[in-house]
């Protein structure tokens, strides 16, 4: 009982001393540079964002960029000037997933898959039926598979439901309020990743794709078109700064 004791209080004093080192820690990082010239403070404030996102091997949120620049700096006016400084680059800095990512633009994509290949576990080959379902869980989640059978007049396979989980594109979403309480289904930040969406937000409005004559609920339900998702980032061109 007493080793216990003891055990818990080391642990204790070790916990302390870490949490200690990280206060110090801390209070040594300067974010504010209030120090430096006004040119020279933005600059330095820029070329942290770079780095942290550069370093990250997912997209880095607005919280985890906030902690590397002063409370002062306008973080949406430094990613603009960050971009500006990025055009005719073969990357960019991109809102992506609800944080921001390097991704490399798709003109270089080729030349990437020449030169280094295509990784096939992360390849997301889609067949169509595969695509029309994740488009319609996209625009209607949380929805159960139950719901989709009946929205397509036909039968939504478990297997079907199983690919896409297996490739992460969704997830089990709340139980739906339907006898027998059955899980609903919603799309997943690999999805807004592998889409080049930053939120849900970015899905094109069904209603005014309508209006345009680019798509129908109809058509889209009954399985006549093959649905593409329009984005200027190829995720197999994309690459984050470290990989």
């Amino acid at each position: 009982m007493a080793e216990a004791d003891r055990k818990r209080r080391g642990r204790g004093r070790s916990d302390d001393h870490r949490s200690g080192d990280r206060r110090s820690n801390d209070h040594l990082f300067d974010r504010d540079l209030d120090h430096l010239p006004a040119e020279v403070r933005w600059r330095e404030w820029m070329n942290r964002v770079e780095a942290t996102v550069f370093a990250a091997s997912e997209p880095v949120t607005r919280s985890v960029l906030a902690q590397v620049i002063g409370a002062s700096c306008n973080l949406d006016l430094l990613i603009d000037d960050i971009r500006e400084e990025l055009r005719g680059r073969p990357y960019d800095l991109v809102a992506v997933a609800g944080g921001f990512r390097h991704l490399t633009r798709p003109a270089y994509g080729d030349a990437i898959r020449a030169a280094l290949g295509t990784d096939e576990q992360e390849q997301k080959n889609l067949s169509q039926p595969e695509v029309l379902v994740l488009l319609t869980i996209a625009y209607f989640q949380p929805i159960t598979r139950a719901e989709l059978s009946s929205l397509f007049g036909k039968e939504i396979s478990r297997d079907l439901i199983g690919n896409l989980r297996g490739f992460g594109l969704i997830a089990s979403g709340p139980r739906s309020p339907t006898p027998g309480a059955p899980y609903t289904y919603v799309t997943t930040k690999a999805f807004l990743l592998q889409f080049g969406f930053d939120t849900l937000r970015d899905l094109p409005d069904i209603d005014a794709l309508e209006d345009a004559g680019l798509l129908s609920k109809e058509k889209l339900l009954a399985g006549d078109i093959t649905p593409g998702f329009s984005s200027d980032w190829d995720e197999d061109a994309g690459v984050a700064g470290d990989e």
